[in-house]
């Protein structure tokens, strides 16, 4: 479904784990979405923040699928829908 949600906000989405965080600091963010197989590092700093921040949180199977819904030709670990 998030592979789908991604796909039809390809304009308003911001795509990487630091500029989803700087977008969820500035309360750019409506939700944000996190593929399992990224580096864990990477992706628990989105959801911690997205913890606090009360943030939409969801977490997908695949970043190669995420970058296809992206509209990219590489995998995306982090990808944000923007307000």
């Amino acid at each position: 479904m998030s592979y789908e949600k991604v796909a039809q906000a390809k304009s308003d989405i911001i795509i990487g784990t630091k500029q989803t965080l700087k977008a969820m600091k500035n309360g750019e963010v409506v939700e944000v979405i996190t593929a399992d197989d990224a580096d864990q590092s990477m992706t628990l700093k989105v959801a911690k923040l997205a913890q606090q921040l009360n943030i939409p949180h969801t977490r997908v199977s695949s970043m190669e699928e995420l970058g296809n819904a992206c509209g990219i030709d590489v995998g995306a670990a982090t990808v944000a829908i923007k307000q």
